[in-house]
Order: structure tokens, then sequence, then C-alpha cells
């Protein structure tokens, strides 16, 4: 995604995860846990429909990366079993225009696979520009009298 907008009024909306309902409409809840190990943690609600079928799954993430441009979430449970991994990556970069976002998503299991695959390339779309607008208010917000 390309925004008009400095790369910090971009990262408010993907650093972090209690953010992401109010733009992506497959994370239904993330609602803060704490810390882990120095590093905050949320508990997420996605919800996939892809037609008359729906499908939820309930993560415990954790940032274990946030720098100047990166900020990587992984999935790491607290009940001792082995899970699939899930890791979401947003890169905010500067560019002449203002920045550019790019996110990635990364699942190790079989069980969502083609069904993920779908619900993400129908949601991008909406994601976007929702996420657009909500940075776009916040710069207008900022330049308020």
């Amino acid at each position: 995604m390309d925004a008009p907008c400095p790369p910090a009024a971009v990262r408010v909306w993907v650093d972090d995860l209690d953010r992401y309902p109010r733009w992506l409409t497959i994370v239904t809840r993330a609602e803060p846990l704490g810390d882990v190990d120095g590093r905050p943690a949320w508990s997420v609600d996605l919800t996939g429909r892809l037609g008359p079928l729906a499908r939820s799954k309930r993560l415990r993430m954790v940032r274990t990366r946030h720098d100047d441009t990166t900020t990587v979430f992984e999935r790491v449970e607290a009940d001792g079993r082995h899970h699939a991994p899930w890791v979401l990556t947003a890169q905010v970069t500067a560019t002449a225009a203002g920045s550019h976002l790019t996110m990635r998503l990364h699942y190790g299991g079989a069980l969502w696979g083609p069904v993920l695959e779908r619900v993400l390339r129908d949601e991008i779309e909406g994601a976007t520009a929702r996420l657009l607008g909500l940075v776009g208010a916040q710069d207008d917000e900022a330049q308020a009298p």
C-alpha cells in the first residue's frame, strides 16, 4: 500500500494488533494480554468467510520484532503443545510521496491453507481502503488547528 503520509502515521496502525479489527475484517478481536518475556502479546480471533462457510481461530500473538521499519508478530502459545506457525510481518518505508506498507503473512499449517489464501485475496482491497481512510483521518486530525 502506498500512502501519502509519513511512515509514522502508518506504523501507528500496524504496530499494535489491538488496532487491526478497525481495518482488517478477518481480525474480529485482538486484546492485549500483557508481556511475554518483555514483549507485548495479544489474544487474536481470526474469522475467514468463504460464501456460507466460516472458520475461526484464536491465536496468542507476540510482537517479536519492532524497529524503525519492521514489526513482526509470531504465534507463541502457552499450552506446551506444538502449533502451526503464524508470522505476520509489516514493513513501512519512506517514499518520495509518503510511505509504502508491505505486509506478509506466513502460515505453516495445512488446515487453513487454501481457505486462508482466498480469504486474504478478497480482504486485501477492502483492508487497504479502510487503512488509508484511517491514516488520512488521523493525519487530518493532526493538522487541525
